[in-house]
């Protein structure tokens, strides 16, 4: 993950801008290049509001059909993956909706980020800490998971998660802080 994409200044990187541009104009190579390159993220944001792969797979295909016919309307008020994410969230909760409507019943299938396996006992070690960790997770509520979630696997700044949630910075801080008490408390 390059660090820089939560500390800098709102706005495309010089890269990222070029390849803003050139997919606005149409370009599909260039809009290839941005699902590859933030498909990981937007996945991930989706998983945590579905808890279902399956689902977040589908939200986060969405999500890149809406951004991408949105792009021209890309102000730059923002850097891109944080009004990305945005759309990401947003496609997410409104297949959750869809989803319930349907009386689809599988929200009760744990969410997984898959742990890379190590050799030998430290990968299973590992499988079972982070399995003990995602069932955690899906146990905080809804805003605080993905609070959490957008802070530490996506190493959002507390502003760019508020512009991604819908809420305010401190209302990000609260949930942040909130999960990761309660986390503590349900990993002891």
């Amino acid at each position: 993950m390059n660090a820089t994409a939560s500390t800098a200044a709102p706005g495309p990187s010089a890269d990222e801008a070029g390849l803003l541009e050139q997919a606005r104009s149409g370009d599909r190579l260039a809009q290839d290049a941005l699902v590859r390159r933030y498909l990981p993220d937007v996945y991930r944001a989706a998983l945590r509001v579905l808890g279902n792969r399956e689902s977040a797979e589908d939200a986060a295909q969405d999500a890149f059909l809406s951004a991408l016919r949105a792009l021209p309307g890309f102000r730059g008020e923002s850097s891109f993956r944080t009004w990305l994410l945005r759309i990401a969230v947003n496609a997410a909760r409104s297949h959750g909706r869809r989803w319930l409507r349907r009386r689809e019943s599988a929200l009760d299938e744990a969410s997984g980020v898959a742990v890379a396996a190590a050799d030998g006992a430290r990968g299973l070690e590992q499988k079972e800490a982070g399995a003990r960790l995602e069932q955690a997770l899906a146990q905080l509520p809804p805003k605080q998971r993905l609070t959490v979630a957008l802070r530490v696997q996506q190493d959002l700044s507390y502003r760019e998660i508020a512009t991604v949630t819908g809420g305010t910075e401190g209302g990000a801080r609260v949930n942040y802080h909130l999960g990761m008490k309660r986390l503590r408390e349900l990993l002891r």
